[in-house]
């Protein structure tokens, strides 16, 4: 018998029904969870083999000469120039920032539950978000990888922090957090922080303003502006920080209260900081590590804010870009490297210390200096009368500035008034090949072309050559003829050796001239921005057209240049050395300080000591002292060391010389020169030399002060 089936399905039990959907619900549940890990998977980043904020070995620290750092760029990218190791940070500092931002830091593996429960919680009672709850691993797991502020954000970077906690120490941690976390005001980390907020360094911190930098970081802006809860949360803070045994009760409350210092402006000095990076590596320095540079950033600051008024000054006259220098005379010590752009002011540009410019007449003291070793002197008579010379196929005709002919005067007087038609005769007299040869010879390299090329405009300044290789052969001069280049380090690091290029006599002579306001009468006049206080070696350079305008000044102590113009090559309005970089040099000196007196003061030596041709005295003549020096105690200097070397010229060699100050016999010598150790007061200074044949000859007797 055949058996029907009904066409009619079965229908399923409430059971089998209800097992049906939770099997669906737990495979869109595992599938949700697959994709929620698989997402989180791939949006993790991968983290660094180690803490350190990217190209932080880019570039050495730079120091200026008192310690403090050179190149900082506060542009809220990361700090590398003040990174602290963390046994260098304080132990109270960071334990304030622990207990501030992460009391279980030392515990949790990359995300405090409780404190992001506890957060949760708060949240919701609130109805608004109060609290965050963020590890210092997941703050720093958001300072390398930033995201937006989400919660999708703060999901991805729990994981990240555990796994910055598996990878790394949580000192290695801590120490990445205290140098990169931001502390408003585009400054990252404590030490920045600290000089920023105080004005001090991290060691030199007192525990409430330790504390205080830990407060700040809720939200620092808004907390250096409001006392009151900036107060609260550092009384709460110490009562933690007591409750560990971190911090004496009661040690905040009997300290005085904050005082916000806010750092000065900041210090510009890109330019030298990219010479001294660039020297360094020629010298095969390391680099790594801080560098000591000779800049003092007080002037530093002074010098590049000075210059940026004057050219402000010099706008309208077409004036665009200037640059200067200040040394050191006594190792040639590079105190200020300064460069000013009115139409790029935020721009690192060219750097106009080292961009050659043609000179002018800056070149001249350096001309005179090497005729006067040939036999010239102060006295010898010129004549500045019309001059023209065949250059192809025509005539050049030279001019002095003021197209006004003197006829007969003496070097002293065509050097001081900076005529043109005499310098070309002195070159005449040199030999261009001799003063190129001369200025090679004083770190001159931008003249690089034969001599033939430059001809008799080499003396007016028609080759080029950068601010700093005319500050570095004016040194020569300042320091009486014995030529060191210049260094850009504090200490000695860097292989110099002084050399004498130019013979002393010689180059006090010029100094002596340069300082004379009589001297320039001619075409400056009296008085005069180039009229300085204290006595003062001033010359001023002017290129063709008005493109260049130079000031080159020294007092004994301290050499200045100065440039301005435009680098782009058009004239400017008729700005001339002594209209534009004149005053800027002035207020400079005037801003270091005391000066120490120019090598040479008038009246100008009785004879000229030549180094390749000796043109000595028949008798004995004294040459330092001369009469009428007026001599200044260095009050940095003890007065057991400081001395005066008296020097004697004459044809012959002496056997003794027996030197008489103030009529009694200070000390003898059988060279023709001897130290005598300075003492306050107006002296006679006469020399008793004894040839060893006939009677002793006395030179002239020459007067001479010390103040």
């Amino acid at each position: 018998m055949t058996q029907c089936h009904s066409p009619v399905a079965k229908r399923l039990s409430p059971l089998s029904w209800g097992e049906g959907v939770k099997a669906r619900w737990r495979l869109a549940l595992v599938m949700v969870v697959a994709t929620l890990l698989l997402a989180t998977l791939v949006a993790q980043r991968p983290l660094p083999d180690r803490l350190a904020p990217p190209n932080a070995s880019a570039a050495p620290l730079i120091l200026d000469r008192s310690g403090q750092p050179l190149q900082l760029r506060y542009d809220g990218d990361w700090n590398h120039a003040q990174q602290q190791p963390l046994q260098r940070i304080p132990p109270l500092l960071r334990a304030a920032v622990v207990g501030a931002e992460d009391r279980h830091f030392w515990t949790h593996h990359g995300v405090d539950w409780r404190a992001r429960a506890a957060a949760v919680w708060q949240n919701l009672r609130a109805g608004r978000g109060l609290r965050g709850a963020s590890t210092i691993s997941e703050q720093v797991v958001r300072l390398l990888h930033p995201r937006p502020r989400t919660l999708w954000s703060r999901w991805v970077e729990g994981f990240e922090a555990m796994r910055l906690d598996a990878r790394f120490s949580k000192s290695e941690i801590l120490e990445f957090y205290l140098n990169q976390v931001p502390y408003g005001a585009n400054r990252r980390g404590v030490a920045q922080a600290a000089r920023y907020y105080f004005g001090r360094s991290l060691d030199t911190l007192a525990p409430p303003e330790m504390l205080a930098l830990a407060v700040l970081l809720r939200a620092p802006s808004r907390l250096a502006r409001e006392p009151e809860p900036l107060a609260v949360g550092i009384t709460r803070l110490a009562s933690h920080l007591a409750e560990q045994g971190s911090l004496p009760v009661n040690a905040v409350d009997a300290a005085p209260a904050l005082t916000f210092a806010r750092a000065p402006a900041d210090l510009h000095a890109a330019h030298f900081a990219a010479a001294v990076q660039a020297r360094a590596a020629s010298l095969g320095l390391p680099q790594s590590g801080p560098l000591p540079s000779s800049l003092d950033a007080a002037l530093q600051a002074d010098a590049a804010r000075y210059l940026e008024e004057r050219l402000r000054d010099l706008r309208g006259e077409g004036a665009a870009q200037g640059a200067l220098l200040v040394v050191d005379l006594e190792r040639n010590r590079v105190r200020a490297w300064a460069v000013a752009d009115t139409r790029n002011p935020q721009t690192i540009g060219i750097d106009a210390v080292t961009a050659p410019r043609q000179p002018g007449s800056a070149l001249k003291p350096l001309l005179y200096a090497l005729a006067f070793e040939q036999g010239w002197g102060p006295d010898t008579r010129i004549d500045d009368a019309p001059l023209a010379e065949r250059v192809n196929h025509g005539l050049h005709e030279y001019r002095n500035y003021s197209r006004t002919h003197y006829g007969e005067l003496s070097v002293r007087e065509a050097l001081g008034n900076s005529l043109n038609i005499p310098a070309v005769k002195t070159l005449q007299f040199v030999g261009a090949a001799s003063f190129l040869d001369r200025l090679h010879a004083l770190g001159v390299a931008s003249l690089d072309r034969d001599a033939a090329i430059y001809g008799d405009g080499l003396a007016l300044g028609n080759g080029e050559l950068t601010l700093y290789e005319l500050v570095q052969a004016y040194s020569a001069l300042a320091r009486e003829g014995r030529w060191l280049p210049l260094t850009l380090f504090e200490d000695e690091r860097e292989p110099r050796s002084e050399r004498a290029l130019i013979a002393a006599p010689a180059a006090r002579a010029i100094s002596d001239i340069l300082s004379d306001p009589a001297a320039r009468q001619l075409e400056f006049g009296d008085g005069g921005v180039l009229r300085f206080p204290a006595l003062t070696a001033v010359k001023t350079g002017t290129s063709s057209d008005y493109r260049d305008a130079w000031t080159v000044a020294y007092d004994g102590a301290h050499l200045i240049g100065v440039w301005i113009g435009d680098l782009s090559g058009r004239a400017t309005d008729g700005v001339t050395g002594a209209r534009g970089p004149a005053l800027l040099a002035r207020s400079l000196l005037a801003r270091i300080g005391e000066p120490v007196p120019v090598a040479a003061e008038r009246p100008a030596p009785p004879a000229i000591v030549a180094a390749a041709a000796p043109r000595l005295p028949d008798v004995p003549q004294l040459v330092q002292p001369y009469d009428g020096l007026q001599l200044a105690r260095d009050p940095r200097i003890p007065d057991a060391l400081e001395a005066v070397e008296f020097e004697l010229a004459w044809v012959q060699t002496p056997r003794r010389v027996r030197w008489y100050v103030d009529g009694a016999l200070a000390g003898e010598s059988t060279e023709p020169r001897w130290p005598w150790p300075l003492l306050r007061g107006e002296h006679v200074l006469y020399a008793s030399v004894d040839a060893g044949v006939g009677d002793p000859l006395v030179t002239e007797p020459v007067r001479f002060a010390v103040r």
